[in-house]
């Protein structure tokens, strides 16, 4: 029997009230490294936020979303609900104390409107269509070797 706050393992989750996960594509320089930052921040907070990995077979599995799906946007879950793209960044910035101004920015009505719009339509399909050309890359290589 758990205690409320007690963390709870089972095969295909680990969850603690209030835990952050967050799911990225480590194999995007932009995205790992942006990460990289958040994990270290929360780190040093002692703030229980989980970072998954999108080439973690698992980990997609748990998020229950192939890795086409997580290459495509950032992806936050918090009590259950899962976050994408502006909205999933927002959730994680209200968790990580160097970030909480810039969560409220992003969510005054025309900052996150405009956050959204460039955000969807512009770096999301930019950083795919990088992520789609590492791969091809990756595996044009690996047939040729």
């Amino acid at each position: 029997m758990s205690r409320a706050g007690d963390i709870v393992r089972g095969p295909y989750f680990l969850s603690m009230k209030n835990e952050v996960e967050v799911l990225y594509n480590g194999e995007c320089p932009i995205c790992s490294r942006e990460v990289r930052h958040y994990e270290k921040l929360s780190k040093q907070a002692a703030l229980p936020i989980q970072y998954d990995d999108i080439v973690d077979a698992d980990a997609l599995e748990r998020w229950g979303v192939t890795p086409d799906q997580a290459a495509k946007r950032f992806h936050v879950r918090k009590e259950g609900k899962i976050y994408s793209g502006i909205p999933a960044f927002v959730v994680l910035w209200r968790d990580i104390p160097q970030f909480v101004w810039l969560s409220k920015l992003v969510n005054l009505p025309v900052v996150h409107w405009t956050a959204v719009k460039v955000y969807d339509y512009i770096l999301a399909p930019v950083l795919y269509a990088a992520h789609v050309r590492r791969v091809a890359r990756r595996e044009t290589t690996d047939q040729t070797t």
